[in-house]
């Protein structure tokens, strides 16, 4: 059996192939120890593991492990799952959006880191508890999807009141820029943190469509934890990618992309020794 592993700081993913079968996992960074307890236990098996916990990973195997560079495993990773979805794009821009965002650009077996944002996931989960005391990504993500931004954020329009705005006044002008002077004490949990949701998907679609431009290309794949089961980010994401002239595309289990790609650098291995 080949495992991937993708040790991050706040998740941990797991990769694997039973037969023809292909299985995804994910777990707390906190539950690290029983993952390693569970891979120590497989039977003729062989690990790769990569991301910013990989060492502390490794430590707790009683098998010797390969270890790969995150940039390197998260790119083959998205070939691989591409491929699953019968595209054989070359050229892209990846966005990972993990507890914080990373930018690749793509062409062909070449990859390049070409910057990021602290703005992520972390952020979300983060500055949520900090206005409203909701602590569980899950919940932030419901609640969010019930709320409204209008109060909070400042839009174009509400600069141009009375007269016609140069761009669509439906754009953010400034996030959290309206008014809170006069009722904050009032703003409800839901408003709070679809705001908070704004501000990320914004922040991250913005500087993505920038980088795209320096990596000339206008495919933009979105991958990353902060994506799993959270429609209202990828809708932001979305509207404003395809406002500035890129294309989004959302990977199948595109956050196990670097535990995929871990996977599979075993595999090519096997093969090659094999030829």
């Amino acid at each position: 059996m080949f495992v991937g592993i993708d040790a991050g700081g706040t998740l941990l993913k797991v990769a694997y192939r039973e037969g023809e079968k292909f299985h995804v996992r994910k777990y707390p960074i906190a539950e690290l120890e029983g993952v390693a307890e569970w891979v120590n236990g497989l039977e003729n098996y062989k690990v790769c593991v990569t991301g910013g916990k990989s060492g502390v990973f490794i430590s707790h195997l009683q098998k010797e492990a390969k270890e790969m560079v995150e940039f390197e495993a998260t790119h083959r990773g998205v070939r691989f799952l591409l491929g699953r979805m019968g595209r054989t794009d070359t050229d892209y821009l990846i966005t990972n959006v993990g507890t914080g965002t990373s930018i690749h650009c793509i062409h062909g077996d070449s990859h390049e880191r070409l910057g990021g944002t602290g703005v992520g996931g972390g952020t979300l989960v983060g500055l949520g508890y900090l206005l409203t005391g909701v602590r569980h990504f899950d919940e932030i993500v419901r609640l969010a999807e019930q709320g409204s931004r209008e109060r909070i954020d400042l839009k174009v329009k509400h600069i141009y009141e009375g007269k016609e705005p140069p761009i669509s006044g439906e754009l953010t002008a400034s996030n959290f820029g309206n008014d809170l002077f006069s009722g904050a004490e009032d703003m409800p949990k839901e408003d709070l943190l679809a705001t908070v949701m704004g501000l990320v998907g914004e922040t991250v679609s913005t500087v993505s469509v920038q980088t795209a431009r320096q990596c000339r290309s206008n495919t933009i794949i979105y991958i990353g934890s902060s994506f799993h089961e959270n429609d209202l980010l990828k809708e932001i994401v979305v509207s404003y990618t395809k406002l500035r002239g890129a294309s989004p595309l959302f990977l199948e289990n595109g956050e196990f992309s670097g535990a995929v790609g871990a996977m599979i650098s075993l595999e090519s291995k096997e093969k090659e020794t094999k030829i």
